[in-house]
């Protein structure tokens, strides 16, 4: 029999153990590291479990993030965790949505709307009720490698140009490392900055990176990367790992030496790391539609196109909104 849970009667340990064992193929956002990381960075959570048999079956952690005085709305990232059947799944996700209702009423703040981003092909039918957003957290298209294929294998299903690349960084004695010292840290820090700067997009401050950094390293749930020619690290990305995946989170790349295509040989050194480690796949973390040549991220999704992989197309982001006025306001201040 399904019984409901709260954060409170479930420990956080019991939670993360049921993501790893039973659904692997949930990504990092539902996991209470993260969620305590981002408590860090000014939200709040509560959580919901249900269980069967004294086993967790499913359930959320859902995010609480204030945008005004008196306001705030609801997001649940990566989820809900919903079991493979079809009907305990439209019984938990129905009893998540009561749970998660009553904590609304019964809290201080105007709730403006629930927001959730799973990673699911399609929309089930018991999903009623929501609207697709007009803005989204997590991305929607990604593209993942097959890790339990052989180094061969992997190598053989990249596309020629990726397969050459990585080929001319090894002619060229290109090397990956992995550090993540203090040291590392700052070298990733400056290839990620200068990035930003010369792509003009948004970036995350060093507390960020370095709050991050503790949540991450300490405890194996990820690893610095860099690409050395010559003594001089060229490229960089931070992998992060949770559940079957490997995840490539943030990167860097400054623009010196690009004959030497060191960025082809740190992805595939991060690849073989994490199939070593036993990890499934490996996650290139958001690219372009495959139908939008015009997209801001046409250019990097051209990269990690190169290696092959698969693509998946999640559903939209969703919202259920609560209060149509509080919601509104939300999405004005969205659009300033």
């Amino acid at each position: 029999m399904m019984e409901q849970e709260t954060e409170t009667t479930r420990s956080t340990t019991d939670w993360d153990q049921f993501l790893a064992d039973q659904r692997p193929d949930i990504g990092h956002k539902q996991y209470s590291w993260w969620i305590d990381f981002l408590k860090l960075r000014g939200w709040n959570s509560f959580g919901f479990a249900a269980s069967d048999d004294d086993k967790i079956c499913g359930g959320a952690n859902v995010l609480m993030k204030s945008f005004a005085p008196d306001k705030c709305f609801y997001y649940v990232p990566h989820g809900p965790v919903l079991p493979k059947t079809q009907a305990d799944a439209a019984d938990l996700f129905e009893a998540m949505m009561e749970y998660i209702d009553d904590h609304r009423k019964s809290s201080s703040y105007v709730v403006s709307h629930l927001r959730i981003e799973p990673r699911w092909l399609d929309q089930p039918e018991y999903v009623k009720g929501f609207q697709r957003s007009i803005h989204w957290h997590e991305p929607r298209n990604t593209l993942c490698v097959d890790l339990t294929m052989s180094e061969d294998a992997i190598l053989k299903q990249m596309k020629t140009k990726g397969r050459y690349n990585i080929r001319v960084a090894r002619r060229h004695n290109v090397s990956v490392v992995q550090d993540n010292s203090a040291a590392g840290l700052a070298d990733f820090l400056r290839l990620y900055e200068e990035t930003v700067t010369r792509q003009d997009i948004s970036r995350h401050s060093k507390e960020y990176f370095d709050e991050l950094a503790a949540t991450l390293f300490p405890y194996r749930r990820g690893e610095l990367f860099f690409a050395e020619y010559q003594g001089t690290r060229l490229a960089t990305a931070l992998i992060l790992y949770a559940g079957d995946t490997a995840t490539y989170k943030y990167g860097g790349t400054q623009l010196s030496h690009r004959n030497v295509m060191a960025p082809y040989l740190l992805h595939f050194e991060a690849m073989l790391r994490a199939k070593a480690l036993g990890y499934k796949w490996y996650d290139f973390y958001g690219v372009s539609p495959a139908n939008a040549p015009n997209d801001e991220w046409a250019n990097f999704s051209s990269f990690k196109r190169k290696f092959g992989g698969c693509e998946l197309s999640f559903i939209p982001s969703l919202d259920f909104v609560f209060d149509p006025d509080a919601y509104e306001e939300y999405r004005s201040l969205k659009k300033s």
